[in-house]
Formats: structure tokens, sequence, C-alpha cells
């Protein structure tokens, strides 16, 4: 890692009290921050008004560029998937989405994923770290620095945790992050197009609800019952269905915001119209406040045993559930052209890596 925190990393409070504790002035806060989150740029002379005591101050004690591209796909509907390289050489994925609402970043929270769910690319990685606030902030500054070269100069509107790892795993860093980029003089993004995205890591479920946040919170449920949702995913060991949809009542009580539910299409597995109505029977006492989302499965080479639902299947299921009166929806799929499935680049990236270092070995 770096030797100097990055400059991502501070919040603007954080700002007025480093400049004030070297004895300079409170407007030099102000103008850095000015800087990054408005101007977009990293260069201390295009900050306006940033006298050079302050400039020798943001130099000798903070850094701006911790990650650098290693490659980016681009897909025909104009996704665009990044993959950086940390400080430390660990490799991560961010990914670029235009909507009809807006414009949406997927950022990374960690570099691999321990949650270990059977169907998903994130995790035939281990966790290696947790990112800091500071890494996942710069994911969203440099594509924004990639939209403002382009021709259309974009704003990012929106924002969903739901890269690689399990941001509830790095819950502090989280907060810190969304605090940064909603706060009203940086990036100023509306909490309520932010979403974050949890396995359902219950304790962390509660805390965030106490915390009242105006963000938006999505489950990644993907099975009606805990049978089949241990199998799909081993968190549900831990914290069983009937824990999982406690805490989304306290979460839902607490904020009194929409709760999604994501349920991946796995074909044979958990499409089954005995799981649309066991769905609808689980989340009736809460339809009206949460809604589901249908995800047509995106294959992985390492998972072949996964496939994805026939469309047909996904219609009827999505049937069902409407007559039990669920709100739901069928995700539109973005970059299916590219490595679409979250981890599915890094992967790739990673292996080709070693095999040409497995190759060169064995030549020489």
């Amino acid at each position: 890692m770096q030797e100097k925190p990055s400059i991502y990393q501070q919040t603007l409070d954080e700002l007025y009290v480093f400049f004030a504790n070297n004895g300079a002035k409170k407007s030099c806060a102000e103008h850095v921050w000015h800087g990054l989150y408005k101007e977009h740029t990293e260069d201390l002379n295009n900050i306006n008004g940033l006298e050079e005591e302050c400039k020798e101050l943001i130099i000798n004690h903070f850094t701006f560029r911790s990650m650098q591209q290693v490659l980016r796909q681009e897909a025909k509907d104009d996704t665009v998937k990044f993959l950086f390289r940390l400080a430390d050489g660990h490799i991560i994925e961010t990914v670029l989405m235009r909507q009809h609402f807006g414009t949406s970043v997927c950022v990374t929270t960690q570099v691999g994923c321990n949650i270990g769910c059977s169907f998903c690319a994130s995790g035939l990685l281990r966790k290696v770290r947790d990112l800091t606030a500071g890494e996942i902030v710069e994911q969203i500054i440099q594509v924004q620095q990639f939209l403002n070269g382009e021709a259309q100069r974009e704003r990012i509107t929106h924002v969903v945790v739901m890269g690689i790892g399990e941001p509830f795993d790095n819950y502090e860093n989280v907060v810190r992050f969304i605090k940064i980029i909603t706060h009203p003089k940086g990036l100023a993004i509306a909490p309520r197009r932010i979403t974050v995205s949890t396995s359902g890591i219950v304790p962390k479920i509660y805390r965030f609800a106490d915390l009242k946040p105006r963000v938006n919170l999505a489950i990644s449920l993907h099975a009606p019952n805990n049978e089949l949702r241990t199998r799909l995913m081993k968190i549900n060991r831990a914290y069983p269905i009937e824990k999982l949809m406690a805490a989304v009542d306290h979460y839902l009580k607490q904020t009194r915001r929409r709760v999604t539910f994501e349920y991946i299409m796995i074909k044979d597995i958990n499409d089954q119209p005995e799981h649309a109505h066991e769905l609808a029977m689980l989340l009736k006492d809460k339809k009206e406040m949460v809604y589901v989302n249908l995800i047509p499965y995106n294959p992985v080479d390492e998972h072949f045993h996964y496939q994805r639902s026939a469309k047909e299947t996904i219609l009827n299921f999505y049937d069902i559930l409407k007559k039990h009166d669920i709100h739901v929806v069928i995700r539109q799929e973005l970059g299916s052209d590219i490595d679409a499935a979250c981890g599915q680049l890094r992967s790739k990236h990673m292996n080709t890596v070693r095999r040409k270092t497995i190759n060169h070995s064995q030549n020489m």
C-alpha cells in the first residue's frame, strides 16, 4: 500500500482539521474539496484560489492516484467495464452503466470475496483485503474523469455498491464512502440514488438501519427457503432466512424505505413455479414495502453446472409473483457482449497472467 493516505479517504471536516492543525486557512479545505469533486482535477495548479502553502501540505501528506487502469471493455450498449490495479498490485473491477434514468457506476468494496456463493464469479478468488473508503471513492472519480473525456460529458448520477466483495463485510469503509460522495459541496450524489447490496450479514443490517440512511438497500436472496438458499449461499448457515427477514423488518421500520430482493434465475435450480409461490408467501406480510428484481443468470465458465433460466421460465415466474401482488421487475441486461458477470473480467485477466507466467517459466 502507498505510504501516504489517499486524499479521497478524507471527509471535508477532516480536511478542515488537517489544515487548521498545520496553521493553514480553513478555505484551503474548501478549495481542495471543490477541485476534487466539482472540477474532478488532481492537478493542484488547476484549483482556483489554492495557496502555495496549501499545495505543499497536500503534496507532503496525501496521494491522489492510488490505482491504474489495466483494461477497459466497452459493450455495444455503452456499458463500460474497467479493470484497475491498486497500489499493492491487486486487481478490482468497476462498471459504468448507461440507463434511461441516468448514468450509474457499480463499485467494488473488497479484493476478492469470502461469502462463497456457489454460482458467483466474484467468489472464485478469496478475499485478500478490504478496500479503503478512498479506494472506493477513487473508482467513482476515475470513471467520472473517463466521462469527462467523452463528447457528451455525462455526470454520474447513480451508484450501486454491488461489485466484488460483500459491502457489509467492509462496513466502516462503505459508510465513510457514502458520506464522502453524498456531501452537498462535493459530488452531491443523492442518497436515494445509491443502492447498497448485501448477501445478508444480519448484524450489519440492524446497524445500518439504525443510522437511518436515505440510501436504498438490496438483499441478495436467490432462494425462497433455507434448504435451497444454503446450497447456493453459505452465509445462510449463519443467518438463515428467518433471521434475515427479521432484520429486513427492522430496516423497514427504521427507514420507511423499500427494500429490493435480488433473485438470480438459475435453470432448474430456483426458477420453478413452486419457488415463485413460496417466494410470494415469504414476502406477503411486507409486499407493500419490497420488490423483487429477477436477474437472468450470467454463466461463468468455472460454474458450468449452472445455466440461465429460459426466457419463458423467467416470464412465468414474474407472472406468478404479480398474481400475488408482489412488486417485481426483470433486470435489464447490460454489457451482455463483454464479461458481464461480476468478477468475471478480473478472474479471466488473472488466469491469463498466471498462464503467461507459467509458460514463461517453462520456456526458460
